[in-house]
């Protein structure tokens, strides 16, 4: 996996003040993407144990509320395996931080056994997300008033009553 880059202190990328870790790689390719150059599976630096160390130190400083993990495309198959390290350890060694996410695949259709970018790592990381920012990004709903996300179709899913009850909450950031 590959970092595109690191915000520290950022407000924008969900509640409160957050780590934002945008990894590099995505198939999705939506018209209009903010962040093209991150398509590219190696741009940016390799993700490596200093790195994660680094997103740690960094996360542990009193004023953050959590991290937020974006892309490029988090649910590409070859960046979960090193995204659910990363969260397993922010559970384990700052369990009051919460974690978002953001994808442009379906939780309810593409992250579900039988899914495109279903692995064996899939549930462990939507099992330990707070909120999934989910759907691609489709220029023609683009609407910028939206919170936290950049057309209308895309959703903001509380996944802890979701997982809990099997079917999709929206957040009240939804609204």
């Amino acid at each position: 996996m590959h970092i595109g880059e690191i915000i520290t202190a950022d407000c924008a990328n969900g509640t409160g003040i957050r780590v934002s870790v945008f990894v590099s790689g995505c198939t999705n390719h939506c018209k209009g993407c903010f962040q093209p150059q991150t398509w590219d599976f190696d741009y940016g630096k390799p993700y490596t144990p200093e790195i994660e160390d680094f997103i740690l130190k960094e996360l542990s400083q009193s004023y953050y509320d959590g991290i937020t993990i974006l892309g490029g495309e988090p649910f590409e198959q070859s960046n979960q395996r090193e995204i659910v390290k990363l969260l397993r350890r922010v559970k384990k060694e700052l369990p009051e931080r919460d974690i978002w996410m953001f994808t442009g695949f379906t939780y309810d259709k593409d992250l579900i056994p039988g899914g495109c970018r279903y692995i064996e790592c899939t549930d462990e990381i939507l099992d330990m997300t707070d909120i999934l920012v989910d759907g691609r990004f489709v220029l023609e709903l683009r609407n910028l008033m939206l919170r936290f996300r950049g057309s209308e179709n895309q959703r903001v899913i509380d996944m802890k009553a979701t997982r809990k009850s099997g079917e999709v909450v929206l957040s009240p950031l939804n609204d």
